[in-house]
């Protein structure tokens, strides 16, 4: 599973935040394994490669964990 969110957005940058998870048969919620700021065009191309491989766009089957505030 991909989530993409915003992360970054204004008229210089255009950067998001992509959290890969997979889903357990056995649990609720997808098990987080990574999170990825990329580009806008890198989320774009990584978009591109699931749909060509099958992938389709849903509503949000689940919401990630918010990362930790630094501060």
């Amino acid at each position: 599973m991909l989530h993409f969110r915003p992360g970054r957005w204004d008229r210089w940058s255009q950067r998001l935040e992509v959290t890969v998870g997979e889903l357990l048969p056995d649990q609720p919620f997808p098990l987080l394994k990574r999170r990825l700021q990329l580009s806008r065009e890198d989320a774009l191309k990584l978009w591109a490669e699931k749909k060509q491989q099958g992938w389709q766009l849903t509503t949000a089957q689940w919401q990630p964990p918010q990362p930790p505030e630094h501060g």
